[in-house]
């Protein structure tokens, strides 16, 4: 990401290794199958255990390209999403157009210590940014929070009271 005169980053990272857990579980889960199944028709364990590393190799490498490809970023100025290495896919907008930021985890985000933060813009449907899978969500939501005072002018002043 191309920063701007005086803007300065945030926050920036990956989604956690832990979120793509269940990836890589699923994928030596089939690379298992796959093995006993070549082991049976082979009538050997050489090529069983030949297709379950390739395929458990192929699972990792591909949970790391993925993850390493995506990268979240959050400056004083924007919301920045990079999906990809030769294919790209760039979502970004103002921080300013952020109307909220929330974050959700399930049972086992909560003990895997991941989470999404989601993060609502001004706008139609399609301009919600999601940062999925990132290591301690509330953590980037508190980052943001304090950020954005800085863009309403409001920073260290209390909120004017209605009488």
């Amino acid at each position: 990401m191309d920063l701007q005169s005086g803007e300065w980053v945030i926050y920036q990272g990956h989604p956690s290794w832990r979120a793509i857990l269940g990836f890589y579980l699923k994928g030596i889960l089939v690379g298992a199958a796959a093995g006993v199944l070549a082991a049976l028709l082979n009538d050997g364990a050489g090529l069983g255990v030949v297709t379950f590393l390739v395929i458990a190799a192929i699972t990792i490498l591909v949970g790391f390209i993925k993850r390493v490809a995506t990268v979240y970023t959050i400056t004083d100025r924007r919301l920045n999403i990079k999906v990809g290495i030769i294919a790209r896919k760039v979502q970004e907008t103002r921080l300013q157009r952020v109307q909220n930021v929330n974050y959700d985890q399930g049972v086992y985000e909560r003990i895997m210590q991941i989470g999404n933060v989601e993060f609502t813009t001004a706008g139609t449907d399609e301009s919600n940014f999601v940062f999925a899978g990132v290591a301690q969500p509330e953590e980037v939501v508190q980052q943001v929070e304090q950020a954005t005072p800085v863009l309403s002018g409001l920073q260290g002043e209390a909120e004017p009271q209605s009488s």
